[in-house]
């Protein structure tokens, strides 16, 4: 058998000298030794599974040729005794872009805006699309940030270039400082992709939207250059994507609800996209696992802010104090959920803190295995390198740390890190004497002795406490002391130390006199236990969002009875007065004198009034990374619906104001806007299922001042439109192609899908209604005319001031009318408005409705409708209607909500006054019959988070006196965005 071995060994050795070829020349002679180690008596972590004590680990030319208990030293190996310090994989980091140049902006800054690429060259008409950057062309070695990485575990690192939204691809390559010829492991390993803009003065994209638009397009562009267009046109991005689209997909986000917007991305086109987060998954985790994506997950935990001044704690949001408490608990999130992840240094301050860092998220529950499989099998299996890279196995390369204890153990040294088998001496393990203590005896003197834990210094204290203090050198076998006297002489002492510990030796006093001296070590109070580790738990529980008024579940669908209420019901029934409604499953199953099921839950509704939910058909709540994709004439591909920020306080803010349903609007910035999103305000649930169910599609158009750039500045006046007569022309030029897209399409000739055109055609086809947001009656009257030249009918004009100029003409075309009570003179082509005009379309006969447009106007709806009675004399009948079953209407969810009526949703108000008065609040909000905001718990929740604010502040503050670093305490804003923003 030992025979077999030798030849065995004989033969990995040699097929490795023959695949190490030397492919520079060389100045001076060659060096052709083959780094032969024999590392023995060790703790082998062959993987995070298998463990092997007292066992020996054999490399030569940069692998491992074995892992075994054999203690013959091989022929020509250097010999390591390991003393029983463990032996660990090196750690394989995912998200780095080490070695490679940062992307800079080329050449000055343009006087105007930039619409096409300036790149040369037959590539993508967009820079932010790059697949055709290759980043092993610019990869160079950077000893400075490789020594970083490696004092700290990593061995192997992912590098790409972080510049644009296909930013190209990665390189795999070892750490060890040599050339990148023999670092580099595979120099296309990955794809990279990121919700971010490139280095580049080019305008589009200027939202996330937009940029996942352009992404959803450059799938669809590459699939037709697959097929058909490659003979057509030349494209070099394209054509480039073909050799990324199969390697592992790697995108960056920025948050937690970006990791589902990149996983619904990836799901659409049969993706999978490993996800590097940025550790606040835990605030999604159960939605996060259900897109079954891996995550790359930092470990880059906030510091306390410093709030010892009350008025900086009131800068700091409820949210932040309570990620600062959470955010080491992430990872044991993560695993709970089963959701597969890497760990990784990315993102963080201070690298140094890695591994302090992991421990933490040990010590918050993450299972130690767990830990060690994300940073080793896991990233190797991901890139496809489980065959060499993340184990300690035969034939993989040799890149392992060598710690003095289990590296998770808190004090735990990383001793080396060996790469591609060459050594780097990290740090010199702790001596022998660290921390040791003696009985001194200084030729008949007595005194106790203590070295220090680095074993540098020694201080000796006598029975009559005389306090004598010196310096400890350690040389091989000898230990030299040099100790200060009282008398200010220094005693020079040479000793050794024997197999028991002792240290006996000779010394020189200040007359030069050699005496004897001898240093008897102490016994240690020995335990064979080992002192348990301490677990750490969040006290904050946890809510949906996660934030202040978050909960800690959705509310229960209840069967819900109120009692005794004025009854606004929307219909010919009018209003009535002690009127009983049931809502059951959901639904309002009953309006009158109710027999309650046994299970019902009783409100008093005894001098209140019961509206249903009111319907906000403009705004722009709730919307993350901008409200408009302006940068080109039609955004008709981006849609609102996937950026939609769940964790907006606007939400809460609005139930509390008798909101429930609301549409969320594209911004002004360009003729033809992006695709509307309409919502339930259920806060508290996921972005998705914010969305109305089964809701007509709607779209953005507009018109005016803000399409046309009035007020941009000088930077913006290249874009097309530049006046009211060139909108028409856009519109006119993008349905015409769209009828010739859907032609093309019908006569079944092979096409290349356009996002857009689909859009547009959508329109034609009647399946996608537009609201367009209009002041002046001649553009309003120019679309009209243009929607019936296409044979299709404009479905709301929104703002629409000067519609009681025109609504004559809106009733004969159709069109719906969404405007303010009062709003005017705020630029220049409102100077007509007139706060008559919403009583005045109406009484024409048009459909009509009043919208907030504003996040603060929107939790007042109700007192906006009631400026009607006095401006037009509506009744109040008809006022309410103007924000609940009017824009059901327009939005064509009137089978749905806006009445109280059978069968339709639970979505009610209950007010504690007249609706219309501005006394009336809100007292309890439904929606599918779920109590979504009730005034009498929103009062104990505010007490509840004031407690919660002061329990982590005076946390803050201990952490701080304990000398721990604080960052500090500045408000983050809140995304609110308007119209022409």
């Amino acid at each position: 058998m030992k025979t077999f071995f030798t030849a065995l060994f004989v033969l990995i050795l040699t097929g490795i000298t023959l695949n190490a070829q030397e492919t520079f020349p060389v100045n001076g002679a060659h060096d052709e030794r083959a780094n032969f180690y024999f590392l023995t008596n060790g703790t082998i972590h062959i993987n995070p599974d298998e463990i092997v004590e007292n066992a020996s680990l054999v490399i030569r030319n940069g692998k491992i040729v074995s892992v075994t208990s054999e203690t013959s030293v091989p022929d020509g190996a250097i010999v390591k005794d390991l003393d029983g310090k463990h032996v660990y994989p090196s750690f394989i980091e995912l998200s780095t872009t080490y070695g490679i140049p940062a992307a800079t902006m080329k050449g000055p800054r343009p006087s105007k805006q930039e619409f096409s690429s300036g790149k040369k060259g037959a590539f993508s008409w967009n820079e932010s699309l790059i697949p055709e950057y290759d980043a092993s062309t610019e990869f160079d070695h950077d000893e400075k940030a490789a020594a970083a990485l490696r004092k700290i575990g990593f061995g192997t690192v992912l590098t790409h270039r972080d510049n644009g939204i296909v930013q190209g691809s990665g390189v795999l390559t070892t750490l060890q400082n040599d050339r990148p010829h023999k670092t580099i492991l595979n120099p296309r390993a990955s794809s990279h992709l990121a919700f971010s803009k490139a280095k580049t003065y080019q305008s589009p994209p200027s939202s996330q939207m937009g940029m996942i638009a352009l992404l959803r397009q450059f799938y669809l562009n590459a699939e037709w250059y697959e097929m058909a267009g490659k003979n057509e046109t030349t494209n070099l991005s394209l054509a480039a994507w073909r050799n990324l689209k199969n390697l592992p997909q790697f995108f960056a986000v920025r948050n937690k609800l970006e990791v589902l917007r990149a996983a619904r991305i990836a799901q659409e086109y049969n993706n999978v996209y490993i996800i590097r987060g940025t550790g606040d998954e835990y605030q999604r985790a159960a939605e996060i696992a259900q897109t079954g994506m891996p995550l790359i997950i930092p470990v880059n935990y906030p510091k306390a802010y410093d709030v010892e001044d009350p008025l900086d704690g009131d800068l700091v949001s409820l949210a932040q104090m309570k990620h600062w408490e959470w955010a080491p608990k992430n990872l044991a999130v993560l695993a709970e959920h089963n959701i597969p992840f890497a760990i990784t240094s990315d993102l963080l301050d201070d690298k140094k803190q890695f591994l302090t860092h992991v421990r933490k998220a040990i010590q918050y529950g993450l299972d130690e295995k767990s830990a060690m499989h994300a940073l080793t099998t896991t990233p190797a299996q991901w890139l496809g390198e489980e065959d060499r890279l993340g184990q300690l196995k035969e034939g993989f390369l040799a890149n392992f740390l060598i710690t003095d204890q289990p590296i998770f153990e808190s004090g735990a040294k990383i001793l080396e890190n060996w790469i591609q088998g060459v050594p780097d001496v990290i740090q010199s393990p702790d001596s022998d004497l660290a921390d040791q203590k003696f009985d001194f005896t200084l030729d008949h003197a007595s005194f106790e002795a203590t070295i220090n834990r680095k074993a540098n210094k020694i201080t000796l204290v006598s029975p009559d406490s005389t306090k004598l203090e010196g310096t400890v050198r350690e040389e091989l076998d000898r230990i030299t002391f040099l100790i200060k006297t009282k008398s200010g002489d220094y005693l020079r002492l040479l000793g050794y130390r024997s197999e028991n510990g002792d240290i006996k030796g000779t010394y020189q006093d200040g007359s030069g006199d050699q005496k004897s001296f001898q240093a008897v070590l102490q016994e240690k109070e020995s335990s064979d236990k080992k002192p348990a580790k301490d677990s750490m738990e969040v006290i904050t529980p946890m809510t949906y969002p996660f934030t202040a008024y978050g909960r800690p579940a959705l509310p229960d669908q209840r069967t819900v009875v109120i009692e005794n209420a004025t009854v606004w019901t929307n219909t010919d029934r009018g209003i009535r007065t002690n009127t009983d409604v049931l809502i059951q499953d959901g639904k309002i199953a009953k309006v009158g004198n109710v027999r309650a099921p046994s299970d019902a839950i009783h409100i008093d509704g005894t001098d209140m009034h019961l509206t249903p939910g009111i319907i906000d058909e403009h705004s722009h709540i709730a919307i993350n990374n901008g409200v408009n994709e302006g940068t080109l004439a039609s955004s008709a591909a981006v849609r609102i619906g996937d950026v939609l920020n769940s964790e907006d306080i606007n939400i809460y803010r609005q139930l509390a104001g008798g909101v429930t349903t609301s549409q969320l609007l594209h911004g002004s910035a360009n003729p033809i806007g992006g695709q509307s999103a309409l919502i339930k305000l259920r806060w508290g649930a996921p972005p998705e299922d914010l969305k109305f169910e089964g809701a007509d599609p709607f779209i953005k158009f507009a018109l005016g001042e803000n399409v046309k750039q009035s007020n941009w500045g000088e930077q913006n006046t290249v874009r097309f439109p530049q006046t009211r007569m060139g909108v028409e022309q856009v519109l006119e030029d993008h349905f015409t192609r769209a009828l010739e897209y859907g032609d093309k399409k019908d006569r079944g000739i092979p096409y290349r899908k356009d996002l857009e055109m689909e859009t547009l055609l959508e329109i034609l086809n009647g399946e996608r209604f537009i609201t367009c947001h209009s002041y002046v009656q001649s553009e309003i009257n120019m679309l009209m005319h243009l929607a019936e030249r296409y044979d299709f009918r404009v479905n709301t004009f929104t703002h629409i001031l000067e519609g009681y100029k025109v609504a004559d003409k809106m009733k004969e075309h159709g069109v719906a009318g969404s405007t303010f009570s009062d709003w005017w003179a705020y630029k220049y082509e409102v100077i007509d408005a007139i706060p008559y005009n919403a009583a005045i379309m109406h009484d024409v006969g048009v459909l009509t409705a009043l919208n907030s447009d504003d996040a603060e106007m929107a939790r007042r709806l109700n007192t906006e409708a009631a400026k009607t009675i006095k401006y037009g004399g509506l009744t109040e009948e008809e006022a309410l209607k103007l924000v609940t079953l009017n824009p059901a209407k327009m939005l064509h969810i009137d089978d749905r909500v806006g009445s109280i009526e059978k069968g339709k949703d639970g979505d009610v108000v209950l007010w504690n006054a007249h609706p219309l008065s501005i006394v009336a609040s809100a007292q309890k909000v439904f929606i599918d019959g779920r109590l979504y905001f009730d005034r009498e718990k929103n009062a104990k929740e505010e007490e509840a988070i004031a407690q919660e604010r002061n329990r982590l502040i005076q946390a803050m503050i201990r952490v701080k006196k304990g000398g721990s670093p604080t960052q500090k305490a500045e408000r983050t804003p809140e995304e609110e965005y308007h119209c022409d923003d």
